[in-house]
């Protein structure tokens, strides 16, 4: 018998998908680490159990205690769920700009969810200082820290990476990954460059975030003026990314971005998430450039169903300007029922 242990033992060991359409078109095999299908539906799964599984080995949180944390959703989606399973009160400080979608699930969830206007990091009150404060001024309480807390990377250099070079034999050309804390492309980049260092590490960033600047010239400053995209990109380097192994930055933009969400879904069957789609617009731009025979690998974060409102949404994409590059399933004559209704 193969039993998981409840939620916790169920997050990891996903499956590495080959994206077919992508991979003829390039000559490569890109391939997609299926994070959508951990037990909380994204990739922010494994940090949030390793968090908290830290934190209770260390004695800061104890029984019925609380888990503060402010995230752009699916690291507060993953917590309530751990929450849930270990007995702990889950708080989740957001921005205002995300979509609703995520704000219904975490409430859904069980998490007390408290929204703040988004603002810079620079600012007091941008979301994840307002958590830190507000995980100090209660009793029982950690702030689970995700974009400074390494045990988010200790998670995938112990699982992630592992997974993904065992799972193509070590024949691995390339990983390719956007940023938001850092923690899953630096642990999967710190693991695999420690097997094999010749493998490319790229890391894909949106519009409006500093990091393609930091990796190519040094300086963090942000390339365009914003995103669509959700909880990735961002202005700083974090204790989770410092020091990652990074190769090269591809900056994507939004109407790439939409164009692979589309693509995944109507090629692949895949209905993901932005950040699955400026991954994989990453990874057939590296594809192209080394050429035909490689193999890349690329993470497919989380599932659609929290940006139905924004992303597969036609009027939202029209009004930000990206409707061209949402091309939909294939158009077919209706179907009407009544030449097989039965007359009473």
């Amino acid at each position: 018998m193969s039993i998981s242990d409840g939620f916790a033992g169920s997050v990891g060991n996903t499956p590495l998908i080959r994206l077919r359409g992508v991979s003829e078109e390039t000559g490569c095999e890109i391939l997609g680490k299926a994070e959508f299908m951990n037990p909380g539906g994204s990739v922010k799964d494994r940090a949030a159990r390793a968090i908290v599984a830290a934190a209770e080995r260390r004695g800061q949180l104890t029984p019925r205690g609380t888990v503060v944390e402010g995230t752009a959703g699916n690291t507060g989606i993953g917590l309530a769920h751990v929450c849930n399973a270990r007995g702990y009160r889950c708080v989740i400080v957001m921005p205002d700009n995300q979509a609703p979608e995520k704000y219904r699930l975490l409430e859904t969830l069980g998490a007390e969810v408290h929204k703040v206007p988004t603002v810079p990091y620079s600012n007091p009150n941008q979301y994840q200082k307002v958590a830190q404060r507000l995980a100090a001024s209660l009793p029982n309480a950690i702030w689970s820290n995700q974009f400074d807390n390494v045990e988010n990377r200790l998670a995938h250099l112990q699982t992630t990476g592992p997974e993904i070079w065992t799972q193509t034999n070590g024949r691995i050309d390339a990983f390719v990954a956007a940023s938001g804390t850092g923690g899953t492309f630096a642990g999967v980049a710190e693991y695999l460059k420690s097997r094999r260092r010749a493998i490319r590490c790229v890391l894909a960033d949106p519009p409006g975030s500093s990091l393609y600047e930091y990796v190519r010239g040094g300086a963090l400053k942000a390339t365009g003026s914003g995103s669509i995209t959700e909880g990735i990109g961002i202005g700083r380097v974090t204790a989770n990314l410092k020091d990652a192994p990074i190769d090269d930055a591809l900056h994507v933009e939004d109407s790439d971005t939409v164009r692979f969400v589309y693509r995944l879904l109507r090629e692949e069957g895949l209905f993901l998430g932005s950040t699955s789609g400026i991954n994989v617009a990453a990874a057939v731009r590296v594809a192209l450039e080394l050429g035909r025979g490689h193999t890349i690998v690329t993470v497919l974060c989380d599932g659609g169903a929290k940006y139905q409102s924004r992303l597969f949404n036609r009027e939202w994409l029209e009004q930000k300007g990206l409707a061209a590059h949402a091309s939909s399933l294939p158009s077919r004559p209706p179907i009407t029922l009544e030449k097989v209704i039965v007359a009473a």
